[in-house]
């Protein structure tokens, strides 16, 4: 296979990174609204609105701040609003767009957990984002480093790599099986799955990045491993409490 892998388009080429991602949020939405459908759960208008309004204004605004300060000096010393707006993190969107949501939630009172139902198209967005990751290669910074061992592979140069866009899609799919079977049980409260997936995913990613390219900010942690422990100890606080509540009114 050659990278990076292109579309043609309209006359024009595409790289499969933007494609993916577009078709991935595309069809991710298309199946939160049916599970909403099937949802016993109805949130009010304003509710839904301002959750809706909350999260997609932190996960901009997030996955673009953290995707530059990635590599602050870069950022601070030639700064362009083109780059700005070209660099992004799923690791920003999910943590601003979390606080967006709880904004949001006091902003029209709402104290009720409203994340499960997002969080298997959520799963499948990132997915199908994460194939069009692994098809661009070394020509987006969705790659791992070198590596000697039987992972590597090459992306678009001359190292062998690791493939870490396929390592997450690994992932996201067995965490997948696991949130579906505690799914099934019925014994959780609400909020659960959503909680256990954001505390999932930012473990994960914090060691994944040890394979990956990164300025390192602090001793020799990047800024995506900094935000991913802010976010691990706060769902491990939230979890914690949920849990407590929970048995509690469960008696």
């Amino acid at each position: 296979m050659d990278f990076p892998v292109t579309f043609h388009i309209f006359g024009k080429t595409i790289l499969a990174h933007p494609l993916f991602e577009a078709v991935g949020m595309f069809l991710g939405m298309r199946y939160y609204f049916y599970l909403k459908r099937k949802s016993k759960e109805k949130l009010s208008f304003n509710t839904s609105a301002a959750v809706l309004i909350g999260a997609t204004a932190g996960a901009l605004i997030g996955s673009k701040l953290i995707g530059n300060l990635e590599n602050p000096y870069t950022f601070c010393e030639n700064f362009s609003f083109t780059r700005f707006w070209s660099n992004n993190t799923i690791v920003g969107g999910l943590a601003l767009g979390l606080l967006g949501v709880e904004l949001a939630k006091k902003i029209v009172h709402h104290k009720e957990s409203t994340g499960d139902l997002i969080v298997f198209p959520l799963m499948f967005a990132m997915i199908i984002g994460r194939i069009g990751c692994f098809l661009t290669g070394i020509y987006e910074e969705t790659y791992g480093i070198p590596t000697d061992s039987f992972f590597g592979m090459h992306l678009g140069d001359r190292y062998l790599r690791h493939a870490v866009a396929l390592y997450e899609i690994v992932f996201l799919i067995v965490l997948w099986i696991g949130l579906k079977y505690i799914q099934s049980l019925k014994k959780y409260p609400s909020g659960f799955i959503f909680q256990l997936f954001m505390l999932g995913y930012f473990t994960f990613r914090f060691f994944l990045d040890f394979i990956k390219p990164r300025v390192e900010i602090v001793g020799n942690l990047g800024i995506i491993q900094i935000v991913c422990i802010s976010v691990i100890i706060y769902y491990i606080y939230t979890i914690k409490n949920t849990r407590t509540l929970y048995l509690k009114y469960s008696r």
